[in-house]
């Protein structure tokens, strides 16, 4: 794996949708002061309108999904997904190795790893039911006729670990940084390896594997305390579907340090995707090649100290935050732990804002792939060609601020749960609008950079 990564690495920018020069209708430094008002603002009017208490639950249902209905729909779409899988394993290595036409590489990174995180953006976590792991797992609970566990109870030390290691390898180094994506039959060879570890280690130490050592189950579970409609299942197999505040499910601390690591590195791997487009990131890339002499790992070493420095910011973020807001008992990990969840709406908004266009543009060919197996002379079609780059462009300025104010709501009712005095509470605020305010002008600048450099 480790030989497959080096001398694949590279920068592979796969997410972008234009090329073509759009300058801005407002000058840039305008937009972006703007935009870092916007957040201080609504950080100032929830300080002074004095919403010192807790939001209440509101989450109003609309819809409820009666069981007989539920059921077959859940376990049709879970063979639906094994079957998906099957087919990318199968025809990655058999099929015409194009990675436009080949159905691994389009149903695997755009559409799966991609297309399912902005599912648990908008609906909540559906991997417990999408994860053919789970499936190949209960499948063979129901041939030995018991649980399965070999080596019994997940270890506690391991904690989420394993899972934050293959998120940044997965998707921060392998998906972003290498070439691997543009191969079928590399791409079936992570799917190979990634099938083996998930559904071996769940043999050794039962269902508690997926949930701390599956890199894609923690990462869309984490996306989906953002979700503005929350799906739930009830007693009887059935769901209901209510609506509910997107920071609600941001209020509640994560339960260790490793899911702080991985909050801050999904903020930080879909920024530092977006950075690797511009030409300031080629500039640093080939700079620090000639430098350290390190060849094609440059960018994995970029992305490496990138990651170090905003989980260290956030760290000393945090210790200042529980300086001003607590008087006794400071602990600035247990900060950390209640603060890192209000950071994810900034990484869902930039993860909808950079890769909506690519997921719809190959969920389109993804159909085409499947209708000519059927019908061999369908032409292919651009789902996208509404798109302008203006409009495209704009999405991504609303997205990004939309999110960022998200997550200062989220972060001021958190201050206000974790601090004693509504006074507290604004002090402790304050250093992580300081951050967002100016995480918000850096994403923007992100975004601009592809097309004003052209």
């Amino acid at each position: 794996m480790l030989f497959v990564l080096v001398l694949g690495s590279g920068v592979a920018g796969a997410h972008e949708v234009a090329g073509s020069r759009f300058d801005s209708p407002l000058p840039l430094s305008l937009l972006f002061a703007g935009a870092g008002a916007t957040v201080a603002l609504t950080a100032l009017w929830l300080a002074v309108t004095e919403r010192s208490t807790t939001p209440t639950e509101r989450r109003r249902q609309v819809l409820a999904v009666p069981s007989p209905i539920a059921q077959p729909l859940r376990y049709g779409i879970q063979g639906l997904f094994l079957v998906g899988v099957a087919m990318a394993l199968v025809l990655g290595f058999v099929g015409r190795q194009v990675a436009a036409e080949n159905f691994a590489t389009v149903f695997t990174w755009p559409v799966w790893f991609r297309g399912v995180a902005l599912l648990a953006i908008l609906l909540g976590n559906p991997w417990r039911t999408l994860s053919p792991w789970r499936t190949i797992y209960r499948g063979l609970v129901w041939l030995e006729g018991r649980t399965i566990a070999v080596l019994g109870t997940y270890p506690s030390v391991l904690g989420g670990w394993p899972a934050i290691v293959g998120f940044l390898v997965l998707i921060g180094i392998i998906e972003n940084l290498t070439v691997i994506p543009r191969s079928p039959r590399l791409t079936t060879v992570i799917l190979a390896v990634y099938a083996l570890v998930m559904v071996g280690g769940a043999t050794l130490y039962g269902t508690a594997w997926f949930r701390h050592a599956d890199p894609l189950e923690v990462f869309y579970r984490l996306f989906g305390r953002v979700a503005p409609i929350d799906v739930s299942s009830t007693d009887d197999g059935g769901y209901t579907v209510a609506l509910r505040p997107p920071w609600r499910g941001c209020l509640d601390p994560v339960g260790s340090f490793p899911l702080i690591v991985f909050a801050i590195a999904t903020v930080y791997t879909v920024s530092f995707d977006g950075f690797t487009n511009t030409r300031l990131f080629q500039t640093v890339l080939f700079g620090v090649r000639d430098a350290l002499g390190t060849g094609s790992g440059s960018s994995v070493l970029l992305y490496a100290v990138g990651l170090a420095g905003f989980v260290v910011t956030f760290g000393i973020g945090s210790w200042v935050v529980e300086r001003l807001g607590a008087k006794t008992g400071r602990d600035w990990i247990a900060a950390a732990r209640w603060f890192a969840p209000t950071v994810l709406p900034i990484a869902a908004a930039y993860e909808v804002a950079h890769n909506y266009p690519y997921v719809i543009r190959n969920l389109g060919q993804l159909i085409i792939i499947s209708v000519r197996w059927v019908s061999p002379g369908v032409e292919s079609v651009s789902p996208l060609g509404w798109l302008s780059l203006p409009l495209f462009w704009g999405s991504q300025v609303v997205l990004i601020v939309v999110g960022h104010v998200i997550a200062v709501v989220a972060a001021h009712y958190v201050a206000v749960r974790r601090y004693d005095s509504p006074a507290a509470a604004r002090r402790g605020h304050l250093p992580l609008v300081v951050l967002m305010v100016g995480y918000t002008v850096l994403s923007l600048w992100i975004i601009s950079q592809p097309v004003v450099s052209g």
